[in-house]
């Protein structure tokens, strides 16, 4: 089985590396993919930096780690990234997979909204990753992947950026020099 990780990633934290290990290791899954979006739908004209910086960054960030790899899908089609269209693709290009979404407790409040749903729940097994008062909806859930709770998030880390404060422990090391590098994240939006 396959686990599909995907978002934003803007940027990737130590809160994502740490919640896609657990749920490689708590599913048995062969891999874990992150599939950075273009543009997620339910944040149009809100991502801070460009896909293809999202993507060097997560590359970066799970240089070395086995299991793990960027999947670039979502980056190759314009407009919005949606599931079921990834799907689609992992899917014909790749017939053998057994994909599986990994899901957030906050992204699964957002689940029955998302485009061909129900299609999604036939291409794909579902685990989210399950949070103390998270949702509760067992007719899309596969599994729920027991998270750690980990209060890092990416717009916390925009701000301390902006903010000329240090993202050290919050980023893989190379993850926080690309940053500085591009000088990413030093203005406009959290």
């Amino acid at each position: 089985m396959v686990g599909l990780f995907g978002g934003s990633f803007d940027p990737i934290h130590h809160g994502h590396l740490i919640l896609a290990r657990v749920a490689m290791e708590s599913l048995e899954l062969d891999e874990v993919r992150f599939l950075p979006a273009r543009e997620q739908p339910f944040k149009v004209g809100q991502h801070a930096a460009t896909a293809e910086d999202r993507a060097r960054m997560l590359e970066l960030a799970i240089e070395g780690a086995e299991g793990f790899r960027v999947d670039r899908t979502e980056l190759s089609r314009e407009g919005p990234s949606f599931t079921v269209d990834t799907l689609r693709t992992l899917l014909r290009e790749s017939p053998g997979i057994e994909p599986v979404l990994l899901i957030g407790a906050d992204a699964m409040h957002d689940f029955p909204k998302w485009r061909e749903v129900d299609e999604v729940r036939r291409l794909a097994r579902v685990a989210v990753f399950d949070r103390p008062g998270g949702p509760r909806d067992a007719g899309a859930v596969w599994r729920r992947v027991p998270a750690p709770l980990i209060d890092i998030s990416s717009t916390a880390i925009r701000q301390r950026v902006r903010h000329g404060q240090s993202i050290r422990y919050w980023v893989p090391d190379a993850v926080a020099q690309y940053i500085a590098a591009h000088g990413l994240y030093q203005d406009g939006m959290a």
